[in-house]
């Protein structure tokens, strides 16, 4: 028999050695040689009786609840590696759904910030692009009219003329703005009513504002008792006792009516889009009449300035 026969023990058994009398045998018990020997049976458990006589198998017990009896030296197999299994996947999943939750509120966050147009109501989307298409169309004429006066200053002898008329025309259009000359054209006669409330500051200042994003050149107010006020950039609005209305200084009774000299179509649409001027005096209890003008007539004047350090220069 090889060595590797012998080494593995799948050789032939060794020939029987005599062994003398009285020494221990050295070889080792079959059972320790091969692995295919069944095990030992199990050795009975002892059986214990409680006080009611009744008696319990302590070998059925630790097979149902999975413990061990004490003192049988036996622990049980794999529940050890099982509970470290489950506290991992118990520790990734709480992980997971914390990460998940940290990213929606980041999320929702984001979303109720949003400083864009997407949270911006209907009626004010509908109002911004009303203005700025109206003002498109008014900066589109001013570029036809400026590139028109350059080419007609730039043709000699007939620049010359047109520049002086060029200069009488802006003088004009100034003195307008200033509010130191009258005007009168094409325009709207704007009424505002009380009701329960006063008409309040705010909301003619409102109104104003509108008419100048509509194209509104010129522009008075007058009250119930006939007296007017020029509306130029500078002119401030403040709420007076009762009914009264502050302007420049100015106090003025209900109603209230704005003569506004421009496109007449464009500025009544600039009043009445929802959530307007229109739609806020109604809501105060007043009311907003709008009547179209041929030809409106802003004769009130604004005291020119008194200028205390510039002078002209020629």
């Amino acid at each position: 028999m090889s060595d590797e026969h012998r080494e593995t023990g799948t050789g032939w058994p060794q020939p029987a050695v005599p062994v003398p009398a009285g020494e221990p045998d050295p070889r080792p018990d079959a059972d320790e040689l091969s692995p295919l020997v069944p095990d030992a049976p199990t050795p009975d458990v002892p059986v214990e009786s409680d006080d009611d006589g009744a008696t319990v198998n302590l070998a059925e017990v630790a097979s149902v609840s999975g413990e061990v009896p004490a003192g049988s030296g036996a622990s049980p197999v794999g529940s050890g590696a099982a509970g470290r299994r489950v506290s991992s996947a118990t520790v990734m999943i709480a992980a997971l759904l914390a990460l998940l939750g940290f990213t929606l509120v980041v999320q929702l966050k984001t979303t109720s910030t949003d400083p864009t147009l997407a949270a911006t109501r209907q009626e004010d989307l509908v109002r911004i692009f009303s203005d700025l298409d109206s003002r498109e169309k008014r900066l589109q004429q001013d570029i036809e009219a400026l590139e028109d006066s350059q080419r007609q200053l730039r043709s000699g002898e007939q620049g010359r003329q047109a520049a002086l008329e060029e200069a009488t025309k802006r003088a004009d259009e100034l003195g307008i703005l200033a509010g130191t000359l009258p005007a009168r054209g094409p325009g709207l006669a704007v009424r505002f009513e009380p009701g329960g409330k006063p008409i309040r500051a705010d909301r003619v200042l409102d109104a104003v504002q509108e008419l100048r994003g509509a194209g509104a050149e010129a522009m008075q107010i007058s009250g119930g008792d006939r007296a007017s006020a020029r509306i130029i950039a500078s002119t401030y609005f403040l709420d007076g006792p009762g009914d009264v209305l502050v302007v420049d200084g100015r106090a003025l009774t209900g109603p209230f009516t704005i003569t506004v000299i421009g496109d007449p179509e464009t500025m009544r649409t600039a009043l009445n889009i929802p959530g307007g001027v229109a739609a806020s005096v109604r809501g105060d209890g007043g009311n907003v009449s709008v009547e179209d003008r041929e030809v409106a007539e802003v004769s009130a004047l604004h005291a020119p300035l008194k200028l205390e350090h510039a002078r002209p220069v020629s």
